[in-house]
């Protein structure tokens, strides 16, 4: 039992340095990250839904279509990414519909296509996209770590008893309050906080954190796997590991190309609009 907490503290050790130090660079370093982990996901996404076995051409079509958006995140073309990662997902759609074949396919596209695309325009090439994406680790964890101690200490009705029997509202509450705490903590770091804007983004992203945990244990529920595969030692898989902060990412990347969409300032980089000065 030791050695196995050993080796989980000492992988994630590992895990931490890696991501914190392609953050900190930032530019070729995290969306080399960015997209590695998008990669990943695909891999174990396909693995747990059995994509390989049920549907080798479309589980083909997916790995071209994640591979490209991964190629394009890494050389810089974002502005392609996302019309591909649309087309790609309907292409997705409308082959499972057409074939009847599992709906798993433009899911797993989706999924990780856009995991690719919202790390990097987050982070993007400036000091913004560095303090943004701390700001999103801090929330993150926060919710993560304190969900699951408020949890075990207070108890109480369960949050979703099908999905996570383990998780309680407790726990969901303590670890958003957490979160708004630490995000605030870390804006103040950088900038000088104006309003309630970042505590509302931050209970916001929480809230997603703790819908992407949801989210995957779903999944390896409906398919009856504990870890999404054994890629991290003593952690189990990617998805594992990232489920909350992907679907973090997905909300602050939406919400800022919502804004950019209605204000018109398309240009302007997500980390900027969501947690500049």
């Amino acid at each position: 039992m030791q050695s196995e907490l050993r080796l989980r503290i000492m992988s994630g050790i590992v895990l931490a340095v890696v991501v914190l130090a392609a953050t900190w660079f930032g530019g070729f370093a995290f969306r080399a990250l960015a997209a590695a982990i998008a990669l990943l996901i695909y891999y174990e996404w396909s693995t747990i839904t059995r994509l390989m076995e049920k549907d080798f051409r479309g589980n083909a079509f997916g790995w071209l279509s994640v591979a490209i958006m991964a190629g394009l995140v890494i050389f810089g073309f974002d502005e392609l990414a996302l019309p591909v990662l649309i087309g790609t997902t309907v292409l997705g759609v409308l082959y499972a519909f057409v074939s009847k074949a599992t709906g798993w396919l433009p899911g797993g596209i989706l999924y990780s296509g856009l995991t690719a695309i919202s790390l990097a325009a987050i982070r993007g090439d400036g000091a913004d996209g560095f303090a943004a994406m701390v700001f999103i680790f801090a929330v993150v964890w926060a919710t993560d770590i304190l969900a699951y101690f408020i949890g075990r200490a207070i108890g109480g009705p369960k949050l979703a008893p099908p999905i996570s029997p383990g998780k309680t509202w407790s726990g969901a509450i303590g670890g958003a309050i957490s979160a708004v705490i630490a995000g605030t903590l870390v804006h103040m770091a950088f900038f000088p906080l104006n309003g309630l804007w970042v505590p509302t983004i931050a209970l916001v992203l929480s809230v997603f954190s703790q819908v992407g945990d949801l989210f995957e244990s779903f999944i390896k529920r409906r398919f009856g796997v504990k870890d999404s595969s054994r890629l991290i030692p003593g952690h189990g898989g990617v998805m594992d590991r990232v489920d909350g902060l992907v679907f973090a990412c997905f909300a602050a990347f939406l919400i800022a190309l919502g804004d950019a969409l209605v204000s018109g300032s398309a240009n302007t980089p997500a980390g900027v609009f969501l947690f500049g000065p």
